[in-house]
Protein backbone atom coordinates (compact mmCIF):
# COMPACT_ATOMS: atom_id res chain seq x y z
CA UNK A 1 0.00 0.00 0.00
CA UNK A 2 1.37 3.66 -1.15
CA UNK A 3 1.06 6.22 1.51
CA UNK A 4 0.75 9.68 0.60
CA UNK A 5 4.23 10.65 2.10
CA UNK A 6 6.06 7.90 -0.39
CA UNK A 7 6.77 9.02 -4.05
CA UNK A 8 6.13 6.69 -7.21
CA UNK A 9 8.80 4.95 -9.30
CA UNK A 10 9.19 7.21 -12.55
CA UNK A 11 7.31 5.70 -15.02
CA UNK A 12 9.69 3.71 -17.50
CA UNK A 13 10.12 4.48 -21.06
CA UNK A 14 8.49 1.20 -22.75
CA UNK A 15 10.73 2.14 -25.66
CA UNK A 16 14.05 3.29 -24.85
CA UNK A 17 15.05 6.02 -26.51
CA UNK A 18 12.23 6.82 -28.29
CA UNK A 19 10.32 9.61 -26.43
CA UNK A 20 13.67 11.64 -26.64
CA UNK A 21 13.90 10.85 -30.50
CA UNK A 22 10.70 11.55 -30.96
CA UNK A 23 10.82 14.68 -29.16
CA UNK A 24 13.88 15.95 -30.96
CA UNK A 25 13.29 15.66 -34.26
CA UNK A 26 9.50 15.82 -34.15
CA UNK A 27 9.03 19.89 -34.89
CA UNK A 28 11.86 20.18 -37.15
CA UNK A 29 10.57 16.98 -39.46
CA UNK A 30 7.10 19.18 -39.32
CA UNK A 31 8.89 22.03 -40.64
CA UNK A 32 10.32 20.17 -43.70
CA UNK A 33 7.21 18.52 -44.50
CA UNK A 34 5.12 21.81 -44.55
CA UNK A 35 7.37 23.56 -46.67
CA UNK A 36 7.27 20.44 -49.35
CA UNK A 37 3.22 20.21 -48.47
CA UNK A 38 2.03 23.84 -48.39
CA UNK A 39 -0.32 22.50 -46.13
CA UNK A 40 0.43 22.35 -42.52
CA UNK A 41 -2.68 19.52 -40.46
CA UNK A 42 -1.20 17.42 -43.85
CA UNK A 43 2.98 17.94 -42.52
CA UNK A 44 1.35 17.08 -38.82
CA UNK A 45 -0.08 13.96 -40.00
CA UNK A 46 2.88 12.52 -42.34
CA UNK A 47 5.00 13.05 -40.13
CA UNK A 48 3.21 11.99 -36.94
CA UNK A 49 2.05 8.79 -39.33
CA UNK A 50 5.98 8.55 -39.90
CA UNK A 51 7.06 8.07 -36.12
CA UNK A 52 4.08 6.24 -35.74
CA UNK A 53 5.56 3.48 -38.27
CA UNK A 54 8.93 3.75 -36.81
CA UNK A 55 7.61 2.57 -32.78
CA UNK A 56 7.30 -0.92 -33.18
CA UNK A 57 10.72 -0.98 -35.14
CA UNK A 58 12.38 1.04 -33.13
CA UNK A 59 14.65 -1.84 -31.24
CA UNK A 60 16.24 -1.96 -35.14
CA UNK A 61 15.95 1.45 -36.18
CA UNK A 62 17.95 2.50 -33.08
CA UNK A 63 21.07 0.54 -33.89
CA UNK A 64 21.16 2.95 -37.37
CA UNK A 65 23.49 5.42 -37.39
CA UNK A 66 21.08 7.70 -38.37
CA UNK A 67 17.06 6.63 -37.51
CA UNK A 68 16.10 10.11 -38.43
CA UNK A 69 17.16 9.37 -42.50
CA UNK A 70 14.48 6.10 -42.18
CA UNK A 71 11.57 8.50 -40.60
CA UNK A 72 12.42 11.25 -42.60
CA UNK A 73 12.16 9.04 -45.72
CA UNK A 74 8.69 7.02 -44.08
CA UNK A 75 7.63 10.64 -44.32
CA UNK A 76 8.68 12.07 -47.51
CA UNK A 77 6.69 9.07 -49.40
CA UNK A 78 3.52 9.28 -47.18
CA UNK A 79 3.77 12.80 -48.09
CA UNK A 80 4.33 12.20 -51.80
CA UNK A 81 1.83 10.00 -52.23
CA UNK A 82 -0.92 12.15 -50.32
CA UNK A 83 0.15 14.82 -52.86
CA UNK A 84 0.16 12.09 -55.56
CA UNK A 85 -3.78 10.90 -54.57
CA UNK A 86 -4.86 14.76 -54.39
CA UNK A 87 -3.42 15.65 -57.94
CA UNK A 88 -5.19 12.43 -59.47
CA UNK A 89 -8.67 13.60 -57.50
CA UNK A 90 -8.21 16.99 -58.67
CA UNK A 91 -8.02 15.65 -62.46
CA UNK A 92 -11.24 13.06 -61.96
CA UNK A 93 -13.12 16.06 -60.58
CA UNK A 94 -11.85 18.69 -63.43
CA UNK A 95 -13.47 16.08 -65.98
CA UNK A 96 -16.60 15.12 -64.09
CA UNK A 97 -17.61 19.11 -63.15
CA UNK A 98 -19.93 20.99 -64.81
CA UNK A 99 -18.63 23.71 -67.02
CA UNK A 100 -20.79 25.97 -65.88
CA UNK A 101 -23.10 25.97 -62.62
CA UNK A 102 -26.15 27.85 -62.52
CA UNK A 103 -26.68 30.53 -58.91
CA UNK A 104 -29.38 29.24 -57.24
CA UNK A 105 -32.83 30.82 -57.97
CA UNK A 106 -34.27 33.08 -55.34
CA UNK A 107 -37.17 31.09 -54.47
CA UNK A 108 -34.92 28.26 -53.84
CA UNK A 109 -32.17 30.37 -51.38
CA UNK A 110 -35.61 31.15 -49.59
CA UNK A 111 -36.50 27.54 -49.17
CA UNK A 112 -33.03 26.76 -47.59
CA UNK A 113 -33.49 29.75 -45.16
CA UNK A 114 -36.83 28.74 -43.95
CA UNK A 115 -35.46 24.97 -43.62
CA UNK A 116 -32.52 26.14 -41.58
CA UNK A 117 -35.66 28.26 -39.29
CA UNK A 118 -37.31 24.94 -38.62
CA UNK A 119 -36.31 22.77 -35.70
CA UNK A 120 -33.95 19.51 -36.78
CA UNK A 121 -37.14 17.28 -36.14
CA UNK A 122 -39.52 19.18 -37.99
CA UNK A 123 -37.02 19.80 -41.10
CA UNK A 124 -35.95 15.78 -41.24
CA UNK A 125 -39.48 15.15 -41.46
CA UNK A 126 -39.96 17.59 -44.17
CA UNK A 127 -36.60 16.68 -45.86
CA UNK A 128 -37.48 13.20 -45.87
CA UNK A 129 -40.90 13.16 -46.63
CA UNK A 130 -41.04 15.84 -49.67
CA UNK A 131 -37.38 15.09 -51.01
CA UNK A 132 -36.54 11.86 -49.77
CA UNK A 133 -40.40 10.23 -50.32
CA UNK A 134 -40.74 8.27 -47.24
CA UNK A 135 -43.46 7.39 -46.72
CA UNK A 136 -45.32 8.58 -43.01
CA UNK A 137 -44.57 4.76 -41.70
CA UNK A 138 -41.07 4.84 -42.99
CA UNK A 139 -40.30 8.16 -40.85
CA UNK A 140 -42.23 6.71 -38.32
CA UNK A 141 -39.86 4.08 -38.47
CA UNK A 142 -37.11 5.97 -38.67
CA UNK A 143 -37.42 8.51 -36.18
CA UNK A 144 -38.74 5.88 -33.70
CA UNK A 145 -42.02 7.92 -32.95
CA UNK A 146 -45.93 7.27 -33.78
CA UNK A 147 -47.01 7.54 -37.13
CA UNK A 148 -49.47 10.52 -35.62
CA UNK A 149 -46.36 12.49 -34.52
CA UNK A 150 -44.50 12.43 -37.61
CA UNK A 151 -48.35 13.70 -39.28
CA UNK A 152 -48.08 16.45 -36.51
CA UNK A 153 -44.38 17.07 -37.89
CA UNK A 154 -45.25 17.41 -41.00
CA UNK A 155 -48.58 20.20 -40.95
CA UNK A 156 -46.21 22.33 -38.24
CA UNK A 157 -43.18 22.16 -40.85
CA UNK A 158 -45.61 22.89 -43.30
CA UNK A 159 -47.61 25.80 -41.32
CA UNK A 160 -44.07 27.29 -40.51
CA UNK A 161 -42.63 26.98 -44.54
CA UNK A 162 -45.74 28.52 -45.34
CA UNK A 163 -45.45 31.42 -42.94
CA UNK A 164 -41.66 31.98 -43.78
CA UNK A 165 -42.17 31.49 -47.38
CA UNK A 166 -45.38 33.88 -48.36
CA UNK A 167 -44.91 37.68 -48.85
CA UNK A 168 -46.97 39.63 -46.01
CA UNK A 169 -47.53 42.37 -49.00
CA UNK A 170 -49.40 39.79 -51.15
CA UNK A 171 -53.28 40.03 -51.05
CA UNK A 172 -55.13 37.51 -49.46
CA UNK A 173 -58.01 36.42 -50.91
CA UNK A 174 -59.76 35.85 -47.33
CA UNK A 175 -58.54 38.79 -46.40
Amino acid sequence: MITTGEAQAPRADPVPGFEEFYATHFTRLIVQMYAYLGDLPQAQDVVQEAFARALPRWKRLATYDDPLAWVRRVAWNLATSRWRALRRFDRFAAQHRPDHVPPPSADIVALHSALRALSPRLRRAIVMHYLAGMSLAEIADHEQVAVGTVKSWLHRGRTALAAALTDPREEHPHG
